[in-house]
Parts: C-alpha cells; sequence; structure tokens
C-alpha cells in the first residue's frame, strides 16, 4: 500500500480537496490520510505555528472516512502527519491541493499550497501540488461552480505511475490546470507575473487616534507571455508541470561574490576621530 496524505490551504471544507480526496482514494494500492487546515489558509506560504498548540479535531466524510482538521497552517499539516498524528501511518506521498486559482511563476512563493508539497521535500518526499484555474481571473471568486474533475483526475493518475515518472530526488511537481477541457500538457519553466497592485484607501476613521484601512493587493495580474513557461501553457489551454526544488542558491552568484574581499569586512572599525576644538577655552583665558 502506498500512503499518501492529502492537504490544502483552502481548508478541509473546500471542494478542491474533496474532488482530489475522491479520486485518490478511488485508487487500488493507495491508503489516504486527510490532514487540512479547519479554514482558509490561502498565501500564507510556509508559515508554521510555533507560539501555540495546535486545534486537531475529526472530521467526517461524506464516504463515512475520517478527516483532521487543524488550526494551523498547511506546512503544520504536513508536519504533523511526519510526527505520528495518525497511528500506523507513515506519509510516502504528499499530496496538496486542488487550490482553487492557479499557483503559476512568482505565485509559488506566497502559496501555501505549494509550501505544503515543499515541506514534503523538507522530509525527503515525493510531493505534488495542484491548483485549478478560477473562470476569467485567478483572484477574484469564480462567478460559475468550478470543475475539479480534469484535475483531480490528472493528479490521480500521477500519483498511481509516480514510480514511472522520472523525478530527481529533491523536486516536487507543480501541477496547474486551465478551466475547460486541458488541450494537453507541457512541461513548463516559471514564468514572470505582472502584478496591477495599487494602494486603496478603504475606509477612514478619525479616531482617536485617527487611522485608515487600505487594500493593497489588486485583481487580475497579468503575465509575461514567454513559450515554455507555465502562464504560457496555461493562457494556452494546456496543463502545465513544473518541476520546483528547494535550493534557492544562485550558482553563478556564488562565484562572482567569491571573487570579492568579504574578510577585509572583519577587519577592525578605525575609532572615530574627534572633532577639533574651536574658540577659547574660558578656563584659560
Amino acid at each position: 500500500m502506498l500512503n499518501v496524505l492529502l492537504t490544502n490551504d483552502d481548508g478541509i471544507g473546500a471542494e478542491g480537496l474533496e474532488a482530489m480526496r475522491r479520486a485518490l482514494a478511488a485508487l487500488p494500492g493507495v491508503n489516504l490520510a486527510v490532514i487540512a487546515p479547519d479554514g482558509n489558509r490561502s498565501a500564507t506560504a510556509r508559515s508554521i505555528t510555533t507560539n501555540r498548540p495546535l486545534w486537531v479535531k475529526e472530521v467526517g466524510f461524506a464516504d463515512s472516512s475520517i478527516g483532521y482538521a487543524i488550526d494551523g497552517t498547511p506546512v503544520d499539516c504536513v508536519r504533523l502527519a511526519s510526527l505520528g498524528l495518525i497511528e500506523d501511518f507513515q506519509t510516502e506521498v504528499v499530496v496538496s491541493g486542488i487550490n482553487h486559482g492557479n499557483n503559476l511563476g512568482d505565485d509559488i512563493t506566497y502559496s501555501g499550497t505549494v509550501a505544503a508539497a515543499l515541506e514534503g521535500l523538507v522530509l525527503g518526499l515525493p510531493a505534488v501540488a495542484v491548483s485549478q484555474q478560477l473562470p476569467g481571473s485567478d483572484r477574484r471568486p469564480p462567478a460559475q461552480p468550478l470543475r475539479f474533475d480534469h484535475a483531480a483526475s490528472f493528479v490521480a493518475r500521477l500519483v498511481q505511475r509516480l514510480g514511472e515518472v522520472p523525478m530527481p530526488s529533491g523536486t516536487l511537481l507543480n501541477v496547474n490546470v486551465p478551466v475547460g477541457t486541458p488541450s494537453g500538457v507541457e512541461v513548463a519553466r516559471l514564468g514572470k507575473r505582472v502584478y496591477r497592485d495599487e494602494l486603496t484607501l478603504e475606509r477612514e476613521e478619525s479616531g482617536p487616534p485617527p487611522r485608515k484601512r487600505y487594500w493593497i493587493y489588486g485583481h487580475d495580474p497579468g503575465f509575461h507571455d514567454e513559450p515554455g513557461t507555465d502562464l504560457a501553457a496555461i493562457a494556452a489551454g494546456r496543463v502545465a508541470v513544473t518541476p520546483l526544488h528547494f535550493d534557492l542558491t544562485y550558482g553563478p552568484g556564488v562565484e562572482s561574490l567569491r571573487s570579492f574581499d568579504l574578510d577585509s569586512l572583519l577587519a577592525p572599525v578605525a575609532p572615530a576621530r574627534q572633532p577639533a576644538v574651536t574658540g577659547v577655552d574660558s578656563d584659560r583665558g
């Protein structure tokens, strides 16, 4: 049996998680566990809960199986599983999603969905993050019901054949699925977002003390339309699959930095010179 942990950042009641749960539970040879936040934790990135204990409660699903809802973050969910929250269950694969909205390009650094998969890498586990494009926009709530069937089916089959997929050690697969029926699958690199954020005054109070409330994040970000990127693949109606790894080190930057004499910055700082005394000392007048 393959022990698969399913989590997300939209919360244990999210439709995307339920679609992914049903698809994974239907796979022969899969032992599925679900640990997810008890509410929406979108854009929490790799935040963890260290300043208080975590509440965990059992949640029943329609097929009488049980999941666990926690009042923490997606990363906390993966860590709880690894520390033995579920008796006789040791995670072998982490699946995070299906997220309501894509996680493409620069978005991945904010994403709780991708962060949960990254925690799998930290623990030495293969991981898949999966996100579904929203109709019309990546940031506004959809005007029509979301369909998760293509995303759920694709990732379930991917998990089923994970042993055959050439995933180098220390990588996860970031999967993004377009609205509608995908025209194909493209292995793509991360693209570049164009954010249209604005400082918008939403409310002002005279106080005391006076205060103002602002929106700072805009809707409908654009992107650089570059062939071979995940953003371009989704725009063309294809599933985008991007291998990610945790090493953020910029190799060429290491070599360039080594050419600079950083040791010289450890030299003792010369004492500050005292300002010259001007005028007449009254004691010597």
